[in-house]
Formats: C-alpha cells, structure tokens, sequence
C-alpha cells in the first residue's frame, strides 16, 4: 500500500532526495521548505505521514506538528520528528517517532509499514 507523505525540511537538497527515494517505493511524496508552507501544503491535501524537521526558519517544527494535529483537514496523519539532535521531552508525546539525521532508512521503512 502506498503512502501520502509530506516531507517538511528547509535543506531542499536532503528533502529532495527523501521524495525521490519515497516515489521510487511507489510513495507519494511532497515537500515543504518552511513551516508555513508545510501547513499550506497540508491544508491542500490528506497525508497519512509528515516528516517534520525540527528546526525550520520561519517556526519550530513543533510547532508545525501542533497545528498540523489541530487542523482536522489534515487528516491526523502520523507525525515523525526529523532532528540533528536525539529526541528530547520537547518531542515526546506530539510525535508517533522521531529520526536522527542523518536519516537511517530502515528505521524509516519500519515507521512507513506502521503507517501502513
């Protein structure tokens, strides 16, 4: 079964690449680059999966994930916190799962196929 994906990062090259190798397991996938975006993009459509990087230059990635939690057009997809950084209390309970950068793949296959 193939997954809506929203992939939110500011480092267009990393988001890119992430959206080409989801198309490439028949995934759809979209990116956002800023926060703002992210929630223009999410009020566009029904994602059963975000991908959201914690730090962004317009708002901080939780603060996306609040108001992607809160919009109920969004569908109430499954939200995974994408960090430099280990997960913190700041995470924890407003995220399904949090990945470390750089991603590891299997891990995300396994978050992927839970959404499934």
């Amino acid at each position: 079964m193939s997954l809506n994906v929203l992939i939110v990062d500011d480092n267009a090259a990393a988001a890119d690449l992430l959206q080409e190798l989801l198309q490439l397991q028949e995934h759809t996938a979209r990116c956002a680059y800023t926060g703002q975006q992210a929630l223009d993009v999410a009020a566009d459509g029904d994602f059963d999966i975000a991908l959201v990087d914690l730090t962004l230059p317009d708002m901080p990635g939780t603060v996306v994930a609040r108001r992607l939690r809160a919009e109920p057009e969004s569908g109430r997809p499954m939200l995974v916190a994408v960090s430099g950084y280990a997960a913190s209390e700041s995470t924890q309970g407003l995220f399904d799962y949090h990945l470390q950068k750089p991603i590891d793949f299997e891990a995300l296959d396994r978050i992927l196929a839970s959404a499934r």
